[in-house]
C-alpha cells in the first residue's frame, strides 16, 4: 500500500546569525570566508521555515568547500559524444541484462507502482540505469558529495550557478527538517542529484513518495521510494498508460525533410514512413514528431507523447531516446534494426563487447565487460597492440577486432 507522506516545515522566523551555534566547530585551518558565508546564509534559509537545529545539524564539521565540487563545476567538455557513442554506452547487453535481472527481482514492487500511476515499469528501469546504474554508483563513495556542503559550496563560489545551489540547499535543508533523512545519508552528486534514481532536491519536494509505507521517502535506500518517486514525476507531467513512446522508422527518399514536424501515425505511414521491420502502426491517429538525431544519413524516429515526458526528467532527446530504447529491449522487444552512421572501421556495440571479451579472455583486462571504454579497457588495448606490432593508442577499432579474431 502506498501512502503520500508530507513536509513539516519549522515555524517561519529569521535568526541574526549562526556564529554562536557553531562557534567552536570549524578547525584552525578552516576557510573563514566559507564559514562567513554558511552563518550569514542562515536569515534565507529562516525565512524558509529552517529551524536553528536543523541548519546547525546541516553544517555540523562542514568547514570549507568541496575542491572536488570546484573542479567538477569547472570541468566543461569541449565536444559532443556522437549519438551511437552515447547509445552505445547506456543501452548494451550489459545494462539490457542488469535491467532483466532487476525486472525479475523487484517485479512485484515494480508491478504494484505501475498499477497505482500507470507507469511502464520497463520504463522505470531503465531510468533506474542511466540516473545510477541500477544503484552502483550509490556505493563508490568517492562519487559522492555530501549535498549541503556541495551546494553551499556552489552558491558560495560559482557565481553563474549561485541562485540554483541557493534554491537547492533551501530544498536540501527541508529534506533534512522533514525527517526522511539523516545528514549522514544526504548524499548525492556534485550539483545535487540523489539518491537511485538522481533527483534534485526540489524535485525530491514536489515528487517524492513513501512506498514502502514507512513515513518517509528515502530514495537513497529505498529502492520502491526511488522508483515510484520517477513514476510520480511522469505521472503528473502526461504519462499516457498503455502508449508507447516512439518507433523506429525507415524514412523515405526525402524525407528528412520532415524532420522536426508532428502528424498523426496514419499520416506518417501514408508518406510513406513504415516501422523497419515491416509492422503497422497502433493508434493510427496518434500524433507523433520525427525526429532523425543522426542527420539526414542516420535512421528516424516517431516520437509519441510519452517522449515528450520522458524529457520532464531531462531535457536531452538523446537521454529519453535511450530511455525507451533501454526499455522496449528490458521488456524483451529487439534493438534497433538500423544502423547508426559510424565512421569507417568504427565497431558496433555489440563488436565493442566482443572486443572486450576477447581481451579478458587473453588476460589482458580484468574489468566488468560493459561495452565502455576506459581508462583500463584502453591499457588493454595498447598492451596487445603493441604486442601485435600496431600503433598502441590504446583505441578499439574494426583492426584490432580483427586481428584477435585471426
Amino acid at each position: 500500500m502506498f501512502t503520500k507522506t508530507c513536509f513539516k516545515l519549522g515555524k517561519l522566523g529569521l535568526a541574526a546569525a549562526l556564529a554562536t551555534l557553531m562557534a567552536g566547530q570549524a578547525p584552525a585551518r578552516a576557510d573563514e570566508a566559507f564559514r562567513n558565508f554558511v552563518i550569514k546564509f542562515y536569515p534565507v534559509a529562516a525565512q524558509a521555515g529552517i529551524s536553528k537545529a536543523t541548519y546547525k545539524a546541516a553544517f555540523a564539521g562542514v568547514n570549507e568547500p568541496d575542491p572536488e565540487v570546484l573542479r567538477k563545476a569547472g570541468f566543461q567538455p569541449e565536444f559532443k559524444t556522437p549519438i551511437w557513442e552515447y547509445m552505445d554506452s547506456r543501452v548494451n547487453p550489459y545494462t539490457v541484462r542488469i535491467g532483466q535481472e532487476m525486472l525479475h527481482r523487484y517485479g512485484s514492487t515494480l508491478a504494484a507502482i505501475e498499477r497505482h500511476f500507470g507507469v511502464d515499469r520497463h520504463i522505470l528501469l531503465a531510468i533506474w540505469s542511466m540516473e545510477s546504474n541500477y544503484g552502483a554508483i550509490l556505493s563508490k563513495e568517492e562519487k559522492l558529495h555530501y549535498v549541503p556542503q556541495a551546494l553551499a559550496t556552489l552558491a558560495y563560489s560559482d557565481r553563474k550557478r549561485s541562485k540554483y545551489a541557493q534554491k537547492q540547499l533551501i530544498a536540501a535543508l527541508k529534506i533534512l527538517q522533514s525527517g526522511d533523512i539523516t545528514p549522514r545519508g544526504l548524499t548525492g552528486s556534485w550539483a545535487g542529484a540523489m539518491g537511485h534514481t538522481q533527483f534534485i532536491p526540489t524535485s525530491y519536494l514536489l515528487y517524492g513518495f513513501d512506498a514502502d509505507g514507512n513515513g518517509k521517502r528515502d530514495i537513497w535506500n529505498s529502492i520502491p521510494d526511488a522508483l515510484a518517486t520517477s513514476a510520480n514525476l511522469l505521472k503528473q507531467n502526461g504519462w499516457v498508460t498503455g502508449k508507447t513512446w516512439g518507433y523506429e522508422v525507415a524514412v523515405p527518399e526525402g524525407g528528412q525533410a520532415y524532420a522536426g514536424k508532428t502528424l498523426t501515425l496514419a499520416q506518417w505511414a501514408k508518406l510513406g514512413f513504415l516501422r523497419p521491420n515491416g509492422k503497422g502502426f497502433k493508434n493510427g491517429g496518434d500524433r507523433a514528431q520525427l525526429k532523425m538525431p543522426a542527420g539526414a544519413n542516420g535512421p528516424g524516429f516517431l516520437m509519441a507523447k510519452n517522449f515528450f515526458v520522458i524529457k520532464k526528467y531531462n531535457a536531452a532527446d538523446t537521454y529519453a531516446l535511450a530511455v525507451g530504447q533501454l526499455a522496449d529491449q528490458i521488456a524483451g522487444y529487439p534493438g534497433m534494426r538500423q544502423s547508426w552512421p559510424r565512421p569507417d572501421g568504427s565497431l558496433d556495440i555489440n563488436e565493442k563487447f566482443e572486443l572486450q571479451s576477447r581481451l579478458k579472455e587473453l588476460g589482458y583486462y580484468e574489468g566488468e565487460v560493459d561495452g565502455n571504454f576506459g581508462s583500463g579497457s584502453k591499457a588493454a588495448i595498447a598492451s596487445i597492440q603493441q604486442r601485435l606490432g600496431l600503433q598502441p593508442d590504446g583505441e578499439p577499432s574494426r583492426r584490432l577486432l580483427k586481428a584477435l579474431r585471426q
